[in-house]
């Protein structure tokens, strides 16, 4: 189960940040920003040298064994991209994705 879960646009913005409330739900918001600014320094630093192709490779992101939630959560937001109603960029606000991600949450008691 996850505790936080982030969709973050091509442009290296977050679309969408869920986590577990807790006493680090900061923490987390914290590390996925600074996420992003990992890899927009990888890119700029790629765009200097471009000799070497291989300095894009940022590592395996999550455990193999979690690809079955990584899925259902690609699914899941491939379905909100193909709504019509839905403006490629903006901030996603869809009930059932919503849903989605709540049943990946870790649950409090």
């Amino acid at each position: 189960m996850a505790v936080c879960i982030a969709v973050i646009a091509k442009e290296n913005y977050p679309l969408y940040i869920r986590s577990v409330p807790t006493q680090n739900e900061l923490k987390f918001h914290y590390t996925v920003h600074t996420s992003l600014d990992v890899v927009e320094e990888k890119i700029s630093a790629v765009g200097k040298a471009l000799g070497d192709q291989r300095e894009l490779y940022l590592g395996l992101l999550y455990p193999t064994e979690d690809y079955k939630m990584f899925r259902k959560l690609h699914n899941s937001f491939t379905d909100v991209m193909c709504n019509p109603f839905h403006n490629p960029g903006d901030t996603i606000q869809s009930k059932a994705f919503d849903g989605i991600v709540s049943g990946m949450m870790v649950q409090t008691a």
